[in-house]
């Protein structure tokens, strides 16, 4: 158990961290932008939700990379887990290129998705035109940064989302309420906030990589000269993540892009709970990436027992910590409604979503480490994308959108429809978790 607990405060921790620098930069945004007004909230909320969708396909690419390199850790395998690297990076780095290529080209159709109001598609577009800059960078650094919690290298990833955090709150209070002499730019000050803050991501994930980090190089033979079994056990094991991933990234743009659909007050509360659901649940996401490490790992070093006695803690762990940041949100939902500038109907909208978000986090805590975690480790990821993209977008976003656009239902009544995927996927989670099917070593002998 020390040595269990002294992995868990090493990798998981460090993670979990990470995941909370970045909800922070967007709790920056949606605190600042609040204080604007509703109109100003609402486009930067629905204009993020490219970054957001970009941000999942990286994490499904990585994901599926982390089964095979995580693997290869155990076997101390060095060299193959470079060219794991150099494939991921290149397929990151043209996934960021398409996304900034979309939102400079049509940032007022985009926007179209996800709202119908012409003052939200306005600010939301100029928001865009200004971040989209930043996505290629952002999603090269995200990739590696990633994969070097594979290899149990979290920290630095840690302390370049710390200092990004610093750089973004500092230049948003400048830029959206024009301190220090700059202009008041709004909402596009907190998209020139945001690029600037990427652009020192980029500096110093470039300088850790060619300055410090020794043990695992990025060598720019290995992408132009790729390995094809190697490539063929990428692809089989990412494309599902990547699939999953971008469906379950596309589902909560819709389920944005519906509420949006049904006015701005909704659409300003829904953007406050879905920050506050990750703030709820940064500890069992990074407990998630932390599982995937460890039984992967263990599963590349043959200790199968030791894999399924770090599954079952994990799961546990999350149960608890989740539990306890539900009740707390639960306990606070009036101080976090009261601490934002929104119109009456928008505050009772939030307040009703956070009750609903408290018991959906507790489903939560179980199918994401199970998911993320313990199945995509031993490399069941088709699974994961078959469960979690049938009950989203079969199930919640579809009674979702007949309950707002068919039924007419009240805006309450449509958010919880559209909150029921996690209710629907938590049985067959567990039912797959306690099969065992997923205690699979997916590394090649020969390479």
């Amino acid at each position: 158990m020390k040595e269990f607990l002294k992995i868990v405060f090493g990798l998981a921790f460090p993670i979990a961290l990470q995941n909370l620098i970045n909800t922070a930069v967007t709790t920056a945004d949606v605190v600042m932008l609040g204080k604007v007004g509703e109109t100003a909230l609402s486009s930067g909320s629905l204009a993020g939700q490219i970054q957001f969708v970009m941000s999942l396909m990286i994490f499904g690419m990585t994901s599926g990379a982390s089964v095979l390199t995580a693997q290869y850790w155990g076997k101390k395998e060095i060299g193959t887990i470079e060219k794991v690297f150099s494939m991921t990076l290149c397929f990151a780095v043209t996934a960021g290129v398409l996304f900034f290529a979309a939102s400079e080209l049509f940032p007022e159709q985009i926007m179209h998705i996800f709202s119908s109001e012409p003052e939200v598609i306005k600010g939301g577009a100029a928001y865009l035109r200004i971040v989209a800059l930043s996505y290629p960078m952002s999603a090269f650094c995200t990739g590696y940064l990633y994969l070097m919690r594979s290899i149990e290298r979290a920290k630095i990833g840690t302390g370049v989302f710390a200092c990004s955090l610093v750089l973004n709150v500092v230049l948003n209070a400048v830029f959206i309420f024009g301190l220090l002499g700059a202009p008041a730019m709004g909402v596009q000050g907190a998209a020139l906030a945001t690029l600037l803050s990427r652009c020192l991501e980029f500096i110093l994930v470039v300088g850790y990589m060619w300055k410090i980090n020794r043990q695992v190089r990025i060598r720019r033979a290995y992408f132009f000269r790729w390995d094809p079994l190697l490539l063929k056990d990428f692809l089989v094991l990412s494309i599902p993540v990547v699939l999953n991933e971008t469906l379950w990234g596309a589902g909560m743009s819709a389920n944005a892009a519906i509420l949006g659909q049904l006015g701005s007050p909704a659409a300003a509360a829904n953007s406050v709970v879905r920050v506050i659901r990750e703030l709820v649940m940064v500890m069992s996401v990074g407990l998630s990436a932390a599982t995937s490490v460890l039984v992967g790992k263990a599963i590349g070093e043959k200790r199968l027992d030791v894999a399924q006695t770090y599954a079952r803690r994990m799961v546990c762990l999350s149960i608890g910590i989740t539990s306890c940041a539900s009740v707390t949100m639960f306990c606070m939902r009036g101080t976090i409604a009261g601490a934002l500038t929104l119109g009456p109907v928008a505050k009772d909208y939030l307040l009703f979503m956070l009750v609903i978000l408290a018991v959906y986090s507790l489903c939560q805590s179980v199918s994401c480490p199970v998911i993320v975690g313990v199945l995509r480790a031993g490399g069941d990821t088709r699974f994961g994308l078959i469960l979690e993209g049938g009950s989203l977008w079969a199930g919640s976003i579809l009674t979702g959108w007949i309950g707002a656009f068919v039924l007419h239902l009240p805006v309450k009544a449509v958010f919880v429809l559209l909150m029921m995927d996690e209710f629907i996927k938590l049985p067959f989670a567990a039912f797959r978790y306690r099969s065992k099917v997923w205690l699979k070593d997916v590394t090649r002998q020969h390479i």
